[in-house]
């Protein structure tokens, strides 16, 4: 087990920068670094050392055929990765980067193989967050960075998520606190002739509608396929320590499934949002918040709060799918094993 570095950002600006410094200096020289984005922790390795990259799938024992995100810190950094932009996509880079979406374009084979796990494309994305800007400024090189989680967990929104999956798997972890959104990017495939959503995240579909018109939904959100065109596409994702069900419909429908299993003997958790969480009798209930967007924000600390010595399964309420809802309901429904519609 190797000894992790935890760095505490503060308000003074010169310790920061040390830190920022330090953490750059790991990642540059090949080591894996977690730090903080607008939407969840990620962990960073070099893009271009397969080596290094090559740490960030051992640390979370994710599969390599599952591609991972380049990040930079600039339109003109993004430039040197892709081979070509197009219009439409020119103008989400414009309009939406800094940000959470990532575009994914032809590769020109400045990364390494397995960031892009063979594939001809390459995802590469623009975060918005203060640490995360400075970081990749201060390396100056593109860094692949996936949910600094254990790969099929739900993702990390503090760094506490972060230390308990990878403390000693990893050289560095960066405390900025908690994220903002609450859910990873969307992810958008610019190859074709209308941009087509891969993955539902930070920005909704009716955002990027509102600037290039008619954006495309891939049919592999609702089918599997072989080979993913882009992260968390293929393989379970998302799930709590014990069991979850999703369940659509009123607090009364939820309140039937949970008298149901507890009648079997089981210890009933309730994730929901705060006007279902008040009309809920389980062993232990949680209010994700009053608005999408607060639910959003504290879905995967959700997710993580329960433990399997104190329930033995979760339910929770299935959200609308609109909006930041759909990302939400497609992280639910990868973390589910049971989804009861009305």
């Amino acid at each position: 087990m190797r000894q992790t570095k935890r760095w505490y950002l503060k308000n003074d600006t010169t310790y920061n920068q040390e830190a920022l410094i330090e953490a750059a200096n790991l990642l540059t020289s090949g080591e894996t670094v977690a730090f903080p984005t607008e939407t969840v922790y990620g962990l960073g390795a070099d893009a271009t050392n397969e080596t290094a990259i090559m740490k960030i799938f051992q640390a979370k024992g994710r599969p390599q055929d599952n591609p991972l995100i380049a990040h930079v810190a600039t339109k003109e950094q993004l430039l040197k990765l892709v081979d070509g932009l197009p219009a439409y996509a020119e103008k989400l880079v414009d309009q939406f980067s800094p940000g959470p979406l990532t575009f994914v374009l032809p590769e020109n084979g400045t990364c390494a193989a397995n960031v892009t796990a063979g594939l001809s494309t390459i995802a590469v994305r623009i975060p918005d967050h203060p640490v995360a800007q400075q970081l990749l400024k201060q390396c100056n090189i593109p860094i692949a960075a996936p949910s600094a989680n254990i790969s099929g967990k739900p993702s990390p929104t503090t760094a506490g998520h972060v230390w308990t999956d990878l403390q000693g798997k990893i050289s560095g972890l960066i405390d900025g606190g908690p994220t903002g959104v609450g859910v990873e990017s969307t992810v958008i495939d610019c190859t074709q002739d209308i941009p087509t959503i891969l993955r539902p995240g930070g920005i909704t579909r009716e955002q990027l509608e509102a600037v290039v018109g008619r954006v495309g939904v891939d049919p592999a959100l609702t089918n599997k396929t072989d080979r993913p065109k882009a992260p968390g596409m293929k393989y379970k994702h998302y799930s709590p320590e014990m069991p979850m069900w999703l369940v659509a419909g009123s607090a009364r429908k939820i309140q039937e499934v949970v008298d149901k299993e507890r009648s079997k003997g089981q210890r009933i958790g309730v994730l929901a949002s705060l006007e279902t969480a008040e009309k809920i009798n389980a062993d232990e209930v949680m209010s994700l918040g009053k608005e999408m967007d607060e639910i959003t924000a504290n879905l995967y600390t959700g997710l993580r709060t329960y433990k399997s010595n104190d329930i033995d399964m979760i339910i929770c309420e299935a959200f609308p799918e609109t909006g930041i809802g759909e990302a939400v309901m497609n992280r639910l429904k990868k973390a589910a094993s049971i989804y009861i519609r009305d």
